[in-house]
């Protein structure tokens, strides 16, 4: 008789604030189908088109299925099978080499390709801290608005999602929500239906856009400068909870001063909306209650996206937002769960002195020949949940560092991505199908556990095991480096989560209040919502949030004047999936929506190829005239594989590697570019 299917539970690995919980469908061994876990109340059976066709992903014939070493030139993407002795051993003596010189020589360099406490950074971050190598400062994402967070609300906390439900009004900020928040738009249309407005800040006009009531098209990095004015129009109309701010607040006669200086008038001007458009919102804001911001990333991309940041989240406390569980707002909820990082790294491996590399400059890095200030040069670089080729600004830069002939590489990975074609070695990961994790979430506040539903295919190993075993071969014997994979799940959270219930049902839920700031409370030093930050202050920044312009400004270059951003495709999450056959055929071909009165200034038809340049590079894409695209904006759907693209570029080309004002985060959508159509 044929063996009965088994469903197993998981979760979803990938950046998304969902953290959605999984079951695996398993028949003789082989995975047929993910769905939806119906029983957890966040992901509700329910699952993004992606993750949907993840077998499709883990069974995909170009899999790397063992270890491989480069056998062409760098970048040729040419290898051949050894084993994993060989391949483990070799690596070994490299890296004793160079450690030997300087272990800062040596650079981990991984994200989010898996969003998993024990398959990121645990046994990795073991190795490499004894191992003595350079830190990554991994900013590539949220570290500016995390780090506008910790100056304005203490961390990164705010409001449970699932209270968005009850909310009267709610401003999606700096998200396209269909595409990467599913489950909060789900919430959001339940509070639409029950009369809520919905409100879109977006320079573009995504799908979300089109299903709320309103869609402030607003220039790339205006963000704060909407803000003050909303301020401003709280303040003149008196539409403030007095003693909420005299209660809960710090530095509220310096904001208020500051806020009293935008005008809508004057925001108007620098986000290019239209006046009536910002009043309009800020009275929504004054007086439907209770209201909710569901703050995103992409408006922190910028020069002034700390900033940004920090002076949308001043706007809760003056209305007393905070005093609902419908109103508040909610960036990132990572900062509530109680992940015992140093249980997982042990920092106390390190000896000596330590230095750290910004992972969006990896490109000038790579290339950096070292000197007193810089400390080494890069000699080695262990490549894990990442694929800098093609998601790192200017690309071509960062290509360029990883064709050097004298760097020696490693990269552990699913596939033969841009940067896998560099390595010297490749090693074969499995996925989130194949090895236990353990997850937190930036979207709501549950724990969830993923269960391996299958054996890992052909010689795959996890990244913890990977780090084990090459821990050994470095002649590592303490205790901490053999510790295994389910045990390292079980010492995550320590004893704050139960981690039998995590067995049993796949999730459990943290114990916070409705209202987490209702009668303040925050986690700042204070324990106020602290609108002017000393701490900033102290390191002689500007207490205060204010409008800082981009670095490269609309309208600021003759010969550059289009403002570009470079948001995900829809079927895309960073460069996951761009290798799905099936979710590839519905984006077919990398694009730019253009605006059609920018496209006829430079006569431009639909569907024409167009060569997108500026000082950095040029990329060439299939123009999309659209009203997704304001006047004046351009939009590269990304994030293609270079090797992808039609001409071995990506929209990355066109980034800067310049960094925020606060986080030193990258400034992705501070961009400005000139499109013209593409010579045969």
């Amino acid at each position: 008789m044929p063996a009965e299917a088994i469903l197993v539970r998981g979760t979803c690995p990938h950046d998304c604030p969902d953290t959605c919980a999984l079951l695996t469908t398993v028949k003789e061994g082989q995975a047929v189908q993910v769905q939806g876990n119906p029983q957890h109340a966040h992901t509700a059976g329910v699952l993004c088109t992606k993750v949907s066709r993840y077998t499709e992903r883990t069974y995909h014939p170009d899999r790397i299925l063992q270890p491989l070493k480069r056998c062409g030139p760098k970048g040729s993407g040419q290898f051949e099978p050894v084993s994993w002795d060989q391949a483990l051993g070799d690596i070994a003596a490299r890296l004793k080499t160079i450690a030997t010189r300087d272990p800062q020589a040596i650079l981990p360099y991984s994200y989010a390709g898996t969003m998993g406490l024990v398959q990121g950074e645990s046994m990795a971050a073991r190795l490499f801290n004894q191992l003595g190598a350079s830190e990554l400062d991994r900013t590539i994402c949220s570290s500016a608005g995390a780090e506008g967070l910790l100056h304005t609300l203490g961390g990164k906390v705010g409001m449970k999602v699932e209270h968005f439900a009850e909310s009267q009004l709610i401003l999606i900020w700096g998200s396209n929500s269909i595409g990467s928040n599913l489950h909060f738009w789900r919430l959001a249309q339940q509070a639409k239906r029950s009369g809520a407005r919905l409100v879109c800040i977006d320079p573009r006009r995504s799908e979300t856009a089109d299903k709320c009531h309103e869609h402030l098209a607003l220039m790339p990095g205006t963000d704060a400068a909407l803000a003050l004015a909303l301020m401003h129009e709280l303040i003149v109309h008196d539409w403030l909870d007095h003693d909420y701010i005299a209660r809960h607040t710090e530095g509220w006669p310096s904001l208020r001063e500051r806020a009293l200086q935008w005008p809508p008038e004057r925001a108007a001007q620098v986000c290019a909306l239209p006046i009536e458009q910002i009043r309009r919102l800020a009275r929504d804001y004054g007086t439907l209650t209770p209201a909710a911001i569901r703050l995103n990333y992409g408006m922190q991309r910028v020069r002034g996206g700390g900033n940004a940041t920090r002076a949308i989240a001043c706007l809760p406390a003056l209305t007393g937002a905070w005093r609902h569980r419908a109103g508040g707002l909610l960036m990132s909820s990572s900062g509530h769960f109680p992940v015992q990082q140093a249980a997982l790294q042990r920092p106390e491996l390190r000896e000596g002195k330590s230095r750290l590399i910004n992972m969006s400059t990896i490109g000038q890095d790579l290339l950096h020949p070292g000197d007193e200030h810089f400390g080494p040069r890069i000699e080695a670089l262990v490549v894990y949940n990442s694929n800098p080729v093609a998601v790192a600004p200017d690309s071509s830069q960062v290509a360029q560092g990883f064709r050097r002939e004298d760097l020696f590489c490693v990269v552990l990975e699913h596939f033969l991505t841009d940067t896998a074609d560099h390595a010297d070695y490749v090693l074969p990961a499995t996925t989130q199908l194949e090895h236990w994790d353990v997850h937190l979430s930036y979207g709501h506040t549950d724990v969830l556990l993923n269960r391996p539903a299958i054996s890992p295919l052909g010689q795959a190993r996890s990244n913890a095991e990977i780090f084990r075993r090459l821990a050994w071969h470095l002649g590592y014997r303490k205790p901490c480096f053999t510790e295994d994979d389910l045990s390292l799940c079980r010492s995550a959270f320590g004893p704050r989560v139960d981690f039998e219930q995590l067995l049993e049902r796949g999730f459990a839920s943290l114990n916070l209040p409705d209202a987490p700031f209702a009668e303040g409370g925050f986690p700042t030093r204070s324990g106020r919502c602290e609108f002017f930050s000393q701490a900033l202050a102290d390191r002689g920044l500007d207490g205060l949030p204010n409008h800082l312009p981009n670095y490269e400004a609309a309208g600021s270059s003759v010969h550059y004047p289009l403002a570009m951003i470079s948001p995900p495709a829809r079927n895309f999450l960073n460069s996951t999936f761009v290798n799905v056959k099936s979710l590839r055929d519905v984006e077919v071909e990398p694009v730019l929506e253009i605006h059609a009165t920018d496209a006829a200034k430079r006569g431009l038809h639909d569907g024409d190829t167009v060569r997108v340049f500026n000082d950095r590079g040029s990329y060439h894409c299939q123009a999309r005239i659209s009203d997704r695209a304001r006047p004046g904006l351009v939009v590269g759907l990304g994030l293609w594989w270079r090797k992808m693209g039609l001409r071995g570029t990506n929209v990355n080309e066109l980034t800067s590697q310049r960094l925020t004002d606060l986080g030193r985060a990258p400034t992705f959508y501070d961009c400005l570019v000139e499109v013209e159509a593409a010579r045969a």
